[in-house]
């Protein structure tokens, strides 16, 4: 990324998290100075009992992220206020770090500015020439890193802003590659409806992959997203949602890229799709007219075809040809922990998968359906919150996408410290999918659930570990694993 204006000092509050990381690297690659602070780095030496060696011991992040970020020659400091000394330092936090943080409070005695991480993407974001904006409920990692490979092998250099490591970027020197920081004048990001971030965004291409109930209600969503869209010169709509479809037309015609599974008129969609178990191929129609060869995508799931379409249809309305689009995709491996395969012993494969919403949940439960093997499922609820406002919604989902002689475990949501109203637990989700004639069980610890899954365990199974927002959920297939062959 082209270096611009005065070199600032950041400071980072929550540096190791799937948002604040790729920030990080981001604004060194500007020349910007960075530092930060983790609650997780805080944590005495040691390793959880249900993950491998690396894991620190409040369960958040792992030791490989701060190693890295300290090769890179970002500092890292104590979460005690320490690192903040100066006014002209800027302090980047979640709008949900509490002002008990110490971190807020010599932040505020040092008279340093404050940003919400969303505000200072949205910062960067807003200062791009080209600005593409990945939004929508589901999938919007995974478009967004498809748009970058895409633009990289179309020699458009660009920078990207994922919540996942994309593995096309990652090596040994950057095993953590959420971002990008590209000399183009594209950056591409995801964009966030969940704290109405999603407002700050003025993207001059805009995506918008679904809209289902998540983090907010459904009026809400449907103005937020309206918004978003309403501001880009181009959009690229999922008209198979139906949400997505009403919102869209309302606008004009030509600023769209309609794409769909369901209606090979559509400016942009698919025919010949045939599933494997580690990719799906398809052949790609640009206004019902077969372009360019058969796509062979590596990234399995009929779900990642109408994510590769709203790919497609973003790097088009920045210039590059649908069909050349479509073949770069060839060379797409896809998001860490997006139906990611951790190996296979005793004739058991462990997968690990960040699905964490009903949605992405059926998404991946669809595709693993599609090839024999029962499923042995850890779903991990990533906060007490969010399994209160989706408890229906996950109810319903598990009911209707079990098979029969699948398993689904879940211990207690992750808890990571501060203020949070413990008025439901998975107990509760397990009642209602078990009174609903499906195999559920509820558990009090992760621990316990992987002694079950072993347990229940044999060849021709799929253990799936499933959940968002914790790191050491990887360390925990990868235990599995071990354990399976010892």
């Amino acid at each position: 990324m082209t270096r611009t204006g005065e070199p600032r000092s950041y400071f980072l509050c929550g540096i190791g998290g799937s948002g604040m990381l790729p920030l990080a690297l981001i604004l060194q690659a500007k020349g910007h100075r960075v530092e930060g602070s983790d609650r997780s780095l805080d944590a005495l030496p040691g390793a959880l009992p249900d993950a491998l060696p690396g894991a620190l011991p409040d369960g958040s992040r792992t030791r490989a992220k701060f190693d890295d970020l300290r090769r890179r020659g970002i500092r890292l400091h104590p979460q005690d206020g320490s690192g903040i000394r100066r006014a002209d330092q800027i302090f980047v936090a979640s709008a949900a770090v509490e002002d008990s943080v110490p971190d807020v409070a010599a932040a505020r005695r040092a008279g340093a500015r404050r940003m919400t991480r969303p505000e200072l993407l949205a910062e960067l974001f807003n200062a791009a020439p080209q600005r593409i904006g990945v939004a929508g409920t589901s999938g919007k990692s995974t478009v967004t890193g498809m748009i970058a490979w895409i633009l990289h092998r179309a020699g458009r250099d660009p920078t990207a802003m994922n919540g996942a490591v994309m593995k096309n970027f990652a090596s040994v020197d950057d095993p953590f590659a959420s971002a990008l920081a590209g000399a183009g004048d594209i950056f591409v990001s995801e964009v966030d409806e969940s704290d109405g971030s999603i407002a700050l965004f003025d993207p001059t291409v805009a995506v918008l992959t679904n809209i289902s109930e998540d983090h907010k209600p459904m009026d809400e969503l449907r103005s937020l997203f309206g918004d978003f869209i309403g501001k880009a010169g181009r959009i690229a709509l999922n008209f198979d949602d139906p949400e997505v479809r009403s919102i869209g037309g309302s606008l004009t015609t030509g600023r769209q890229t309609r794409f769909s599974l369901q209606d090979g008129s559509a400016d942009l969609s698919a025919d010949r799709v045939e599933p494997a178990p580690d990719g799906i191929g398809f052949r790609l129609l640009v206004g019902g007219v077969p372009a360019g060869r058969r796509v062979a995508l590596p990234v399995p799931g009929v779900h990642n075809v109408a994510n590769a379409l709203a790919a497609i249809g973003a790097a088009a309305a920045c210039g590059v040809p649908a069909a050349q689009a479509a073949g770069h995709l060839n060379g797409f491996t896809g998001l860490r922990r997006r139906l990611e395969i951790v190996g296979t012993a005793g004739g058991v494969t462990v997968i690990d998968d960040f699905g964490h919403n009903p949605d992405k949940i059926a998404a991946t439960l669809d595709t693993l359906h599609a090839f024999p093997g029962r499923l042995l499922i850890l779903f991990q609820p990533h906060g007490f919150g969010p399994l209160r406002n989706m408890r229906r919604g996950f109810v319903d989902m598990f009911a209707g996408k079990l098979d029969r002689e699948d398993v689904l475990l879940m211990p207690e949501p992750v808890y990571f410290g501060g203020t949070v109203t413990r008025d439901i637990s998975s107990r509760d989700i397990v009642q209602d999918i078990a009174a609903a004639g499906r195999q559920a069980e509820a558990f009090g610890d992760r621990a316990a659930c992987g002694d079950r899954l072993l347990e229940l365990a044999g060849p021709g199974d799929r253990i799936v570990v499933m959940g968002a927002r914790d790191d050491t959920l990887t360390d925990f297939a990868h235990g599995l694993l071990k354990r399976l062959d010892p």
